[in-house]
């Protein structure tokens, strides 16, 4: 994890100081700017210029100085929860905390109780779901590993948890701990259920509530063959067009799987990048051991020295988990994938 401290004053700066170390021995990468002329290595550049640069490249970015400054700083580049990193104040005496931006899915509000701790300060966190000891439903799905669609019904799981109401709770996964307060467990195709509720799934169209906010986990892996040289663009529309007919979230996507003869192929390489996915390879051996039933192809044997690369390079990249869509076949590609086990956590 990367933060960017910036500072506006001789305190300021010996707070930021403190609060770098203090996190660096927490394993996160940190840097220290100072803006002003009477500090030594003063950074040249606006501090909007400079947040500019750190909504890029930060997960985390904190101001040492006044509200004022921080929210006109990043006021031009806050875009959507699901992007903005999270934002602290923290006053040059390190004496408050502030979680200013992206308090769940951010971190803002987990920062700065960590920050707090630090530096002996008081946190300031002002969202209600955490004020009142309620499930955040956003916050539950960052501590997952999940991505999370359909904002406005994550804002109406919250206003509905907070005044008491019931939230309905579908999941296709097994979960640790007990269900959070106010949540009820529901079935899919269940006739009384809340209107409102929360579906942990990787499929687009399981809606099973009026209003249903979907935490998708990133656990399905991308078992791919193709012919040398293949077009990019034929690639990438494939695969797509495999997610799109079983209705899959290409955010559920953890990893990218060939035989290792294609470690270099140019448009495997790209769709790795494109997607921001792992692109892993397997030897012919490791492949051959892979358990199970699987497709076979002579042609495929004949070239790799095995009988199916995308399934079973699905499978393996899996952890050995389950096959949810066999081989596949188009404009000289293969596509299979699998999805591997994993289990929801509440805290």
């Amino acid at each position: 994890m990367k933060a960017a401290i910036l500072c506006f004053s001789l305190t300021g700066y010996q707070t930021g100081q403190r609060l770098m170390s203090g996190l660096q021995d927490h394993g996160w990468q940190v840097t220290l700017d100072a803006k002003s002329k009477y500090l030594p290595e003063s950074i040249t550049v606006s501090h909007q210029a400079w947040t500019e640069i750190q909504f890029r490249e930060a997960d985390a970015v904190i101001f040492v100085g006044a509200c004022g400054i921080a929210v006109r700083s990043i006021a031009p580049f806050v875009k959507s929860k699901k992007t903005d990193p999270a934002v602290l104040v923290i006053d040059e005496c390190g004496e408050f905390v502030i979680s200013l931006l992206s308090g769940h899915l951010g971190g803002a509000n987990e920062l700065a109780l960590k920050a707090s701790a630090i530096l002996g300060a008081q946190p300031v966190v002002t969202t209600a779901t955490d004020l009142h000891g309620r499930f955040a439903v956003d916050n539950f799905a960052r501590k997952n590993g999940c991505s999370i669609f359909h904002m406005k019904a994550a804002k109406e799981v919250s206003a509905a948890l907070l005044a008491g109401k019931q939230v309905g709770f579908y999941s296709e996964f097994p979960y640790d701990g007990p269900l959070p307060e106010g949540l009820v467990l529901c079935d899919k195709n269940e006739a009384e259920k809340p209107e409102i509720g929360i579906a942990v799934t990787i499929y687009q169209d399981v809606l099973p509530f009026t209003s249903t906010v979907q935490i998708v986990p990133r656990i399905v892996s991308v078992g791919i063959g193709c012919k040398k040289d293949k077009d990019s663009k034929e690639v990438l529309e494939t695969v797509s067009e495999s997610l799109k007919e079983k209705g899959i979230f290409r955010e559920s996507i953890a990893v990218l799987a060939s035989v290792d003869l294609k470690k270099k192929e140019p448009a495997l390489q790209s769709l790795s990048e494109k997607w921001q996915v792992p692109f892993e390879t397997y030897t012919g051996e490791e492949l051959n051991a892979v358990p199970g039933e699987f497709t076979p192809s002579s042609f495929v044997r004949k070239v790799t020295g095995v009988d199916n690369v995308c399934e079973r390079s699905a499978v393996l990249a899996s952890g050995h988990g389950r096959l949810i869509q066999k081989k596949t076949c188009g404009c000289g590609v293969t596509t299979a994938m699998a999805v591997r086990d994993w289990r929801i956590r509440f805290e």
